[in-house]
């Protein structure tokens, strides 16, 4: 982890002509930015610093936003999202966002973004080119998809889709 700091640190102190000519990746044997780097050091070193603000709606601190992440780790890995596959993210500026793409980088799941301004044919375009095996929308997009053999999750409700909401049952502790 040191040495990812360190490579942020430079980045973040360093003019952009000094970046570019001296900036080296550090080499790290196993790196998963949302553990190692959102969990392990800033949930557990400014737990209680906000992580996340959207608008003046809602604010997660970072010990809470690492939390709902795991729930939604451990209950995408429920409903069988693993390592490699490939997680169409459909949603606004929404805590739901941050949440599911923390899980997902934690799971090793790819994640395919996607603004909520496409349409059905651009959506099913992206699911076919992409190979989207999983994907998570707000209830009033899922009109948009058509039929496919992907898992289908709404934040809020839609017929014949998993509810979001249910991963807030899941335990707050993950183990990949």
């Amino acid at each position: 982890m040191d040495a990812f700091r360190a490579a942020r640190d430079f980045l973040l102190q360093a003019d952009y002509a000094t970046a570019r000519r001296d900036f080296r990746w550090p080499e790290l044997e196993e790196f998963n930015w949302a553990l190692d780097w959102f969990d392990g050091v800033l949930a557990a070193e400014t737990p209680d610093a906000v992580a996340l603000k959207i608008v003046d709606r809602e604010t997660f601190t970072f010990a809470e936003l690492s939390a709902r992440s795991n729930q939604v780790a451990n209950w995408l890995h429920e409903q069988g999202v693993r390592r490699g596959d490939r997680v169409l993210l459909m949603l606004g500026n929404q805590a739901e966002l941050w949440e599911a793409s923390l899980a997902s980088i934690k799971l090793g799941a790819v994640i395919i973004p996607a603004t909520t301004l496409l349409t059905a044919k651009d959506i099913t375009e992206r699911i076919e080119r992409g190979q989207v095996a999983h994907v998570i929308a707000n209830a009033a997009d899922a009109a948009k998809f058509g039929t496919g053999e992907y898992t289908r999750i709404a934040v809020g409700d839609a017929f014949g889709w998993l509810p979001y909401h249910e991963a807030y049952d899941s335990p707050a502790d993950f183990t990949p």
